[in-house]
Order: C-alpha cells, then sequence, then structure tokens
C-alpha cells in the first residue's frame, strides 16, 4: 500500500526535455496524470498541459476547516465538481468547464454542437502560456490554486460573519499533500482570509477573528472510462438521482434523463449466484477517531455487506483503517471521517459523481464528533438516578449512545453509496438505517428501559435499495422488468418509501413518514412517549448528574427529557389533515392518494391536547427547587432552557415554549386549508371548526385552583390566542379558513361575560387582544415564545446529503 501511494518527486537539475522556462528554475518535478514543477524560491507550481481540448474532472475542497456548525465550513468538505478541459486561445490557455445540463446524446455533430452553442459554458480561469516543449504547454497554475475556490469569503458573508478576502502575503503553496498519481494529481493551498469580524459564530472558533486561515485542496482527477453502465432512476427505489437534457430525444420521449447514483460494482464472475467483485467497494476510517467510537463506526459502517452478499457479491463492501500515508482529500478513497467543531452538529454523506453517468467516484462521510455526546446526555437523563452509587457509572449511557453512533455511520455510508432519506422506514418496523431514529425507549414494569434504544443492522428496506441499485443482471435478462420486479416484491411487503420534501416541511401532510419518530401509529406512538417521559420526569433527581458537579448541569440534563415528546409531536400534527401516498406509477398497483380516515385524525388530536394540557408541561415543584440561578462559568446556551425571568430558572417559559411548539405544527395554514377541503368533500371528516372548538375547550375551558397550574394554563391560552389570530390574518389562508378562525375568536370574547372577568384577571387582556386585531389586522404581529432549545444536530442543513 505504502508503495503504491508514494508520489514520483525528483530533484532536477539538468533535464534535457525540461522547458527553457525550467531549465534557469530550480525545480521539483511530479510525474503523473498531470506532470507538475514546484520552484521553492517563487513558491510556485507550473503545470504541464499535454493535451489541449481533453476532458478532466476538477473537484475543490476543505482540507482544514472554520470548525463551526453553523457557518458550515468543516474539514473535508467536498466542493463544486466540474468536468473541465483546456483549451488554447492565443498566447493563453483557458481552463474551460462544458455545460452538463443540456446535451445532445447523437453522433450528429452539427446537432451535438447546435446545444453546446445554445447554452454558457464557464470559463473558470485563463493562463498565460510560459513555454511549450515537444507540443506540451507550460502555465503557472499558482494564482489559479490561490483563488477562494471554496467559496469561504462569500460563505461568512452571507452568514453575517463578516467581509473577508485573500491575503496573498499570508498565503502559501501547501506542499504536504500536494502529489502526483497516474489517475490524478493533488494541490492544497493555505489561504488566510483577513476581515472584519461581526458574527458571533466566527468569534467563538477563530483565534483571531480577523485572520482566518484555512487549506483548500484541488483535485485534477482522470475520468472514468465508458465501461459504466447508467441505471435509470425510479422515484420509488429510494436512490439519489442525477439529470440532465437530451435533445437528441425522439419527440414522443421524455427529454429529461433520470439516473440513479452508484458506484460501479460488477461480478468477476457474473455466471456464478455468489462472486467476488472485479472492484470492491471500499471505505477508510479516519485514524483520528478515537476508541471506542472507532469499533462502533466500522461495525455499523460494515453492515453494508450483508445487502451485497443479498444481491451475489462477495466481499464487495468493505471498511479499513485509512493508512497514515494517505489523504482522506485524494479522490481515490471512499473516506469516513470524524469531524470536530464548537457546537454539536449534522454528520452528512457527500459524493463525487461523474456528471455524465452517475457514477459515484467517491463517496465522503463526515461525521460530528460531539453528537455522541448528546445520545449520552439523553440516556443520562431518562434512566432513574444513575450515579447514585458511583460516578464512574457511564456503561448504560455509553451503551446507548455507541449504538446511536453504529446506526449513524451506517446512515450517512448509505447516502455515498446513493441511497436517499427513507423516512417512512419507522413506521414499518424499522425497516431503514435511512430514516431518523428517535431512541426508542420502554417502560419495563414502570422502569425506565433503554434495551431496544437503536437497531442493531440495516433494515429490509435497505436490501431492496441495494438490490435496485447494484444488482449485476446477465445480458439475457430484462434488466427494466428485473428492476420492477425488486420494487414490487418490496411493495407486496408493505414495505415504503417517502423522503425529504414529504417528511419536512411544518405543514407536512404524510401520515408515515417523519423525522426522528417511531411506531407504526404517530398518536399512540406519542401516547406512549408521554408516558415514558412523565416516569423519566418523576424519577429525575440530582443523581442524574456526578457528585460536585453544579446544579446548573442538572438543568442542562434535564432539557432533552423535558422536550423528550417534540418530534413524536411533530409526528402526529401532520395526522391532522393528514395524506397517505406513495410515489406511485401507473401501472404498479400502489395507493395513489387518500386522505386519512377521520377516526386516525380525530385520535391525533386528541393526543396533540394532551401535549398542551398544563398538568402535561408544568415541571413540579419538586423538581424547580433543582433548578438554582447558573453557576458562576456555566452560562446558559442555545441548547438550555430560555426564559424570561432574569437569573431565575423560568417556571413558566418552559410550559410556553412546549405548547408553542404543538400549536405552530397544529394550526399551520396550510394544514388548516386542507381540513376546509377534507371536511367539503366528506362531511364525516374532521374540520377545521371542531379542531378550533376542541383547543378552546381545552385551554380557555379548563380552569385550575392550583395557582402555579393557574398561570401555568395562561401561558397555554395566550398561545391557542395567538395562532388562532395568526390564522384569521395568514395571507396563506383560506378566506374560509380566516373567517372560521375568526368565529372562534368571537367565541373567546363572548365567554368572557363580565362575571368570568372575575375568575380570570387575564380576560380584560385576552378580549382586547382580540379587539385590537379587529380594528388593525394589518398590525399583527406572531409573538415568539421563549425558544426551544436546539434538538436536532445544531445548524440548517435541509438533509444530510451532498450530492457533488
Amino acid at each position: 500500500m505504502k508503495k503504491h501511494l508514494l508520489c514520483l518527486i525528483v530533484v532536477l537539475t539538468a533535464t534535457p526535455l525540461l522547458s527553457q522556462v525550467l531549465k534557469d528554475k530550480k525545480v521539483e518535478a511530479y510525474k503523473g496524470f498531470f506532470n507538475f514543477y514546484y520552484e521553492e524560491k517563487q513558491d510556485k507550481i507550473y503545470l504541464e498541459v499535454a493535451k489541449i481540448d481533453h476532458e478532466f474532472l476538477y473537484v475543490n475542497s476543505l482540507a482544514s476547516g472554520v470548525g463551526s456548525n453553523d457557518i458550515g465550513l468543516d474539514r473535508g468538505q467536498l466542493g463544486a465538481r466540474r468536468i473541465v478541459k483546456f483549451i488554447k486561445a492565443g498566447n493563453k490557455l483557458l481552463l474551460v468547464q462544458p455545460n452538463q445540463d443540456f446535451r445532445a446524446i447523437t453522433d450528429n455533430i452539427p446537432e451535438k454542437r447546435s446545444i453546446e452553442q445554445a447554452f454558457a459554458k464557464s470559463v473558470l480561469f485563463g493562463f498565460k502560456i510560459e513555454d511549450t516543449i515537444e507540443g506540451k504547454y507550460i502555465i503557472d497554475l499558482t494564482p489559479f490554486l490561490m483563488e477562494d475556490a471554496h467559496g469561504v469569503a462569500k460563505r461568512l458573508k452571507a452568514q453575517n460573519e463578516g467581509t473577508y478576502k485573500v491575503d496573498l502575503s499570508k498565503s502559501a503553496l501547501s506542499l504536504e499533500r500536494t502529489k502526483a498519481f497516474p489517475k490524478n494529481v493533488e494541490f492544497e493551498a493555505l489561504l488566510t482570509f483577513d476581515g472584519d469580524a461581526k458574527g458571533r459564530n466566527i468569534r467563538s472558533v477563530a483565534p483571531t477573528s480577523s485572520l482566518l486561515s484555512v487549506i483548500q485542496h484541488h483535485s485534477f482527477i482522470e475520468l472514468p472510462d465508458d465501461n459504466y453502465k447508467p441505471r435509470e432512476f425510479d422515484p420509488r427505489s429510494g436512490a439519489i438521482s442525477m439529470s440532465y437534457m437530451d435533445y437528441a430525444t425522439p419527440i414522443e420521449e421524455n427529454i429529461v434523463k433520470r439516473f440513479a447514483i452508484r458506484h460501479r460494482l460488477e461480478k468477476k464472475n457474473p455466471e456464478l449466484a455468489m462472486s467476488e467483485a472485479k472492484q470492491p467497494i471500499i471505505y477508510y476510517l479516519d485514524p483520528g477517531t478515537p476508541e471506542p467510537v472507532r469499533s462502533a463506526l466500522l461495525e455499523g459502517a460494515r453492515w453494508w455487506n450483508e445487502a451485497y452478499e443479498a444481491i451475489g457479491f462477495k466481499d464487495a463492501f468493505q471498511v479499513k483503517m485509512l493508512p497514515d500515508d494517505a489523504d482522506p482529500m485524494d479522490c481515490r478513497y471512499n473516506v469516513i471521517q470524524w469531524v470536530h467543531r464548537s457546537t454539536r452538529g449534522w454528520s452528512y454523506g457527500a459524493s463525487v459523481v461523474d456528471p455524465r453517468t452517475g457514477e459515484i467516484i467517491k463517496g465522503h462521510v463526515s461525521l460530528g464528533s460531539l453528537r455522541i455526546r448528546q445520545d449520552f446526555l439523553i440516556a443520562q437523563a431518562l434512566l432513574n438516578r444513575p450515579f447514585a452509587d458511583s460516578d464512574t457509572n457511564n456503561s448504560p449511557m455509553l451503551k446507548m449512545a455507541l449504538a446511536r453512533i453504529r446506526q449513524l455511520s451506517a446512515h450517512e455510508i448509505g447516502h455515498t453509496l446513493g441511497f436517499a432519506h427513507n423516512f417512512a422506514a419507522s413506521s414499518n418496523d424499522d425497516a431503514s438505517v435511512m430514516d431518523y431514529p428517535h431512541p426508542k425507549i420502554t417502560l419495563d414494569n414502570g422502569n425506565i428501559s433503554l434495551e431496544n434504544a437503536y437497531t442493531d443492522g440495516i433494515g429490509v428496506w435497505d436490501k431492496v435499495t441495494v438490490a435496485y441499485s447494484y444488482s449485476d443482471f446477465d445480458e439475457s435478462i430484462d434488466e427494466k422488468a428485473a428492476l420492477n420486479a425488486i420494487l414490487k416484491k418490496a411493495q407486496d411487503q408493505g414495505l415504503r418509501f417517502i423522503s425529504d420534501s414529504d417528511a419536512r416541511a411544518p405543514g407536512g401532510a404524510h401520515a408515515y413518514a417523519h423525522l426522528w419518530d417511531n411506531g407504526k401509529s404517530a398518536s399512540e406512538e406519542l401516547e406512549r412517549v408521554l408516558k415514558v417521559r412523565e416516569q423519566a420526569i418523576s424519577n429525575f433527581s440530582k443523581d442524574n448528574i456526578r457528585n460536585y458537579e453544579p446544579y446548573s448541569v442538572l438543568e442542562d440534563v434535564f432539557v432533552p427529557l423535558y422536550f423528550f415528546h417534540r418530534y413524536q409531536t411533530e409526528a402526529t400534527s401532520k395526522l391532522v389533515g393528514g395524506l397517505d401516498y406513495n410515489y406511485a406509477l401507473k401501472g404498479d398497483g400502489q395507493l395513489i392518494t387518500e386522505v386519512l380516515k377521520a377516526k386516525n385524525q380525530k385520535e391525533a388530536l386528541k393526543a396533540l391536547l394532551s401535549t398542551i394540557a398544563a398538568e402535561t408541561l408544568a415541571i413540579s415543584k419538586e423538581k424547580l427547587e433543582l433548578f438554582p440561578p447558573r453557576a458562576f462559568g456555566y452560562r446558559k446556551t442555545r441548547e438550555s432552557f430560555a426564559g424570561k425571568t432574569g437569573v431565575a430558572f423560568d417556571a413558566l417559559s418552559a410550559p410556553s415554549t412546549a405548547s408553542d411548539m404543538t400549536l405552530e405544527f397544529l394550526l399551520n395554514p396550510q394544514r388548516a386549508n386542507r381540513l376546509v377541503q377534507q371536511k367539503s368533500l366528506d362531511h364525516n371528516q374532521l374540520g377545521l371548526e371542531e379542531v378550533l372548538n376542541e383547543l378552546i375547550a381545552n385551554s380557555f375551558g379548563k380552569t385550575h385552583k392550583d395557582p402555579y397550574l393557574f398561570e401555568v394554563q395562561q401561558m397555554i391560552n395566550f398561545n391557542v390566542l395567538k395562532y388562532m389570530m395568526n390564522l384569521a390574518v395568514a395571507d396563506a389562508a383560506y378566506f374560509q379558513v380566516q373567517a372560521m378562525a375568526n368565529k372562534a375568536l368571537g367565541e373567546i370574547s363572548k365567554n368572557f361575560s363580565d362575571k368570568k372577568r372575575d375568575v380570570n384577571p387575564y380576560a380584560a387582556q385576552y378580549v382586547q387582544m382580540i379587539s385590537e386585531l379587529r380594528e388593525h389586522p394589518d398590525k399583527f404581529k406572531l409573538e415568539s415564545a421563549p425558544r426551544i432549545p436546539d434538538g436536532s444536530p445544531i445548524g440548517t442543513n435541509a438533509c444530510d446529503y451532498i450530492l457533488k
């Protein structure tokens, strides 16, 4: 392996083929896919271009990062991938990126040329020709390498972190990983960005926030040969797709061509039911990963081999440790990197893909190192007095956290194998590691059990999607029919595939596709989760932290427990006005779409109403005594409870935040519109008017003798009122929705008669808010509740796979 990795470097003092420009310079020669020369005196790299108009792949990336998940510039982050070529223009070589989105796949040269001329191309850089030798051109590559190819300055500006630009006086080429190989050459440059730091995030991670130094990586890679056969994309398959428009397509056929992205995988002996691969898919783990995480990541990653064995490949998927002398940015290696940030953040799987065919050239997984600590924290909050007898009783928490890490490893690798999220898998007995799993905590005779928190191994859906993307068919087989048979078998088994756009939207409607949920029925699981939460809160004590830790740490441990139901609440809210549907194709026999039954919608509403009950959300006085003002040196963070009582713990804002979460989902204008529509089509369906009446009965209709519960109830009432007011004026709401919301507001106002105003001292304020809305609807602004602490990994990633 080491011999294979060695870079051929020769100190040239007298080489007869050396160009005139380089003869007078002391340079080191790197021989490979492109030959290039490094001159130490000027800190320059000269590139030898032997082929003009010859396409290759150019990929830029970050070898070292900034360390803030919010900013999003991580170590190992892949940048753009482009097919490029050098063309000669006078005394210049231009690095040109042809347009791959619009093509004409034909032998008709004029037709191909007409498409090339119809759409813009991009010239990435212009190089002065320094010299020629035997038909080869020598150019100074240095200015190109010293550009901000990754867009660091642009990213910082977009994030309002400050305006920066490259300071060349503080930048230099980096030779440690500047290497040449037969099919690729790798370059690196240390770039220093000088600027005026504006943002909190950049100041929190940079030693001198006005000067940021990162290493940017550039790869020139030989394109794969023409022996790869693209696989047609099917929206039912779970594959990630790439597409382009082919203008040579016959008029009666679809001009948009869609293919599944996947690694090249072929059997050595295709006639055998089980065969080794011509070239196995090998992933390499970052050697900087510590134990016991290292072993967990290796184990989880290797789960995938089971799916490849199921389609007749022996040892086709392998996981090894990255050799010490290998570069994780080298495109020859599929890599699993252990990435550090100042906050816990998203992990993601990125791929370098041949844009011509969809062939994956490199898979690159980035796993945030702080996420395992969050799972440890959740387990610590759930368990009954874990540190009552020993401060070193870490085993049960660590066991659950490592179980999650194994699953996370498999999940992110799945993206780099070409697989999308399947957010319906949790409703099919955890059929896929490509879902987002919430820890499945159970009650065993009233005791909290973590034993089945996370699944062990890939699921049955994962075998389906591997079979679709990677099955190697004999030439005698009708591939399209065989692929349809794979998906039909999965359909007959009751397996579902629903991905991001149908699971993430705040006004989402799919009844079975959710993030961080469990169970066949979202509402039944919510009721179960609330019982687990109730028991765990009842058990919660000072023994959920170690001796001599501040009680401020105990408060932080309590956060994920208090909001333990948050994602199951979101899932259940989608059942109200919900739909069941598939990515159906004509003739495949799948359900196309149907409205969720009224019975299921009403059960969901009932479960949701329990999440805004004062008894559910009020933190007991006994627990409140455990949360003093924050200890010196232990300030609140974005993962702490937010409040309005200064240094004191805010017992009323926590219920306000929790109820606000439920009501934001439930009274989403799109959901309200669907309720009106569904009721109009079926008078037996749950309607918006019924939802609003139930909300009023379970908020303003509740009374409590206990003064504390009474005040908690008012926080809930205020949230109910503001979201009804929002429906009354929302531009996104139907006129009918606005009318029903206004009617409900009138009922609230009417119910506060003079007599009732004496019972509720805040009645006049509620009535005034409604009156002001009617007088000045244009002035209404939806007031924010104290912010809910971060639950998902910190950051704004819409998904955790990136196609490059």
